[in-house]
């Protein structure tokens, strides 16, 4: 086993992400993220050419680890890699979106409060949900949308 194929089998899981402009990539995988807006990404390292002067003054190509974001749709994973060990950030079922209980002073006031997930001003009981559900009570007339954190601007109408 050469230099290279031992530094890729220690690297890893590696996957094959499309960029934009729909080249083909292979990159190391780091972990997975779900945006606040539901979408899932991958973190990756895709490993770039940069320029390596010694301290002789000879200079090499060598391959650098560059940090970039692929979006899961874009990610191809490759059989025979364990993707099991990724680190994942916002898996919790989707839940993205919190649905805070509020207490009523009028009867037609509204009972839950929407906020996003991470909002500072969910204070008292609450649930988490869904996108999907998020956006369906954006309409609900029983909800109110936190204006601090304004989920609406983020959820699909």
């Amino acid at each position: 086993m050469g230099v290279e194929e031992e530094w890729r089998s220690k690297a890893g899981p590696w996957a094959r992400a499309t960029m934009p402009d729909g080249q083909e990539l292979d990159v190391v995988v780091t972990a997975r993220h779900r945006s606040r807006d539901g979408r899932w990404w991958y973190e990756c390292e895709a490993i770039l050419s940069a320029r390596h002067e010694g301290a002789d003054g000879a200079t090499k190509t060598m391959g650098a680890p560059t940090p970039i974001s692929v979006e899961s749709e874009r990610i191809a994973k490759i059989p025979g890699e364990d993707y099991s060990l990724l680190p994942t950030d916002g898996a919790i079922a989707g839940r993205q979106w919190a649905v805070e209980r509020l207490h009523q002073y009028t009867e037609d006031a509204p009972s839950r409060r929407l906020h996003r997930r991470d909002c500072w001003q969910v204070r008292n009981e609450h649930t988490l949900i869904p996108t999907r559900e998020a956006t369906e009570s954006q309409a609900h007339p029983d909800i109110a949308i936190c204006d601090v954190c304004r989920p609406d601007k983020a959820l699909p109408r």
